[in-house]
Order: structure tokens, then sequence, then C-alpha cells
């Protein structure tokens, strides 16, 4: 029997590693290895540069840390760049799952978001004391925790931002010959073109989790571990299938 498919995590934009707590020891219980890696200007690399080839290599290093072939798992801003590294390298990934960036980088939403986040950025401490509070009032303590235990990154938001609206997550999809999994969770506002992701590639299955918002892997982290389980199991046997729509698990 062949050693199971390591998984690559990687976060979204601000926190770091430290958000994939939950599943890191899951995945651990069930002897498969897992790696969850900090981008640039976040977690152990606050205060690095962020642009797209700097967040693209720290992918490819976590990929080769694993051995070089993984299921890589991306959240937000770490869904974004998980497309584009598995459309530039996809010998490396054998499954992709993008969570909760299911809407396209551009245009007045992005730069509505762009807008406020410099303006949280000219608070007297740049947006500590609401970003902690806001992720209390999203995914409650413990979760809240796990969020900003790697450090907050308070200085990357408009550069990760800006890198994250020059690529094209749909022409990502559409070049990656592997099986791909949009997950999002019912309530995400992040969903806004979620069908044309779904139909960018053909090898697609589309989950929802219930009342989960867009940090899903925090709001319902082990409803989350179960969809990695069971993708991580089907791209260790049988990478493929059509596309699906599936309320996973069902409440």
């Amino acid at each position: 029997m062949s050693a199971p498919l390591p998984v690559l995590l990687v976060h979204g934009i601000r926190t770091s590693a430290s958000m994939w707590r939950v599943q890191l020891e899951d995945l651990a219980a069930d002897g498969r290895p897992a790696l969850a890696i900090d981008l640039p200007g976040h977690g152990a690399r606050i205060g690095e540069p962020f642009t797209v080839e700097a967040a693209l290599e720290a992918i490819d290093a976590g990929v080769q840390r694993l051995g070089g072939r993984v299921l890589l798992v991306g959240l937000s801003l770490g869904g974004y760049f998980s497309i584009e590294y598995a459309a530039r390298h996809p010998q490396g990934v054998a499954g992709l799952i993008a969570a909760s960036c299911s809407t396209l980088p551009r245009g007045p939403g992005l730069a509505g978001y762009r807008a406020l986040a410099g303006a949280i950025r000219r608070l007297p401490d740049k947006g500590l004391a609401l970003n902690n509070g806001m992720a209390r009032m999203a995914v409650g303590r413990q979760a809240a925790a796990d969020l900003g235990a790697g450090g907050i990154a308070l200085d990357v938001m408009d550069a990760g931002l800006r890198a994250a609206g020059s690529l094209d997550p749909l022409a990502g999809l559409a070049a990656y010959p592997g099986p791909v999994w949009i997950v999002n969770g019912s309530l995400d506002h992040f969903r806004l073109d979620e069908a044309r992701f779904v139909r960018a590639n053909p090898r697609t299955e589309h989950v929802l989790i219930p009342r989960a918002t867009h940090l899903a892997s925090l709001v319902r982290p082990r409803e989350f571990t179960a969809i990695l389980r069971r993708v991580a199991a089907a791209v260790d046997t049988e990478p493929g299938g059509e596309i699906r729509t599936i309320v996973d698990p069902a409440e």
C-alpha cells in the first residue's frame, strides 16, 4: 500500500499557518503528513515583502518539503495563490482545494477592499484591536486565538490584495489538469463568481458547508477536516470526477 498523499495548507490574508491548528491535529491523528506554511509578510515572515513570485516560491518550498507532490489546500488569499501555483506547477499538485475564494479579485470590489484596508491601517494600532474583536465575533474565542497565534500581519493587506488582483484564477483553474474542489461556506460573501469558478475546470466538485461563513475552516473546523479527509482519500486512489454540487456534511 502506497503512503498517503501529503497535504499542504495555505492561509488567508493577515493570519498565518496557525489558523490550520485543528486540521493539522486531525490529519496527524490520521497518519497523513501535513504542513501549513506562512506566506511572505505573514506569521514567522512578518516584515517580508509580499509579491506574486514570493508567494508562489513559499508554496513551492512547502511542496518540496513534503516530497514534491501534494494535495494543495488554500483558503481566501491562499486559495487564489494555490490556484496560480497549481496552474504553473501541475506536476506538484495531485489535487487542489480552493476554499473561500470564489470571487474574482478585481474591479470595484477589490478597490473598495483596498481602500478599507488603507483606512484601517491608519488607526493608531493599525487595526489590531478591530481585527481581534471582529475575529472573536466571526469565529469564536478559540478559533480567533488560532487565527492570531502566529501574529497578525498588520502591514501586508494592500500588497497582498494588489498581488491577488494581478492573478486570473479562472484561467488558472482552466490550465490546471488535475481534480479541483471548490469549497465554500454557504454564508460566505466571497461567492459572487462561484458558478464561473466551478465551470472553469471540467474536473471540479463543488462543496458547500452549511451555515459556514468566509473562514470556513475555523467556523466549521470538523466539517472542513471531513472534506479534507474525503478529498485526500479520493486523490490517493482515483483523482477525477464529474462536476457536482454537494452540501457536505448534511445537517
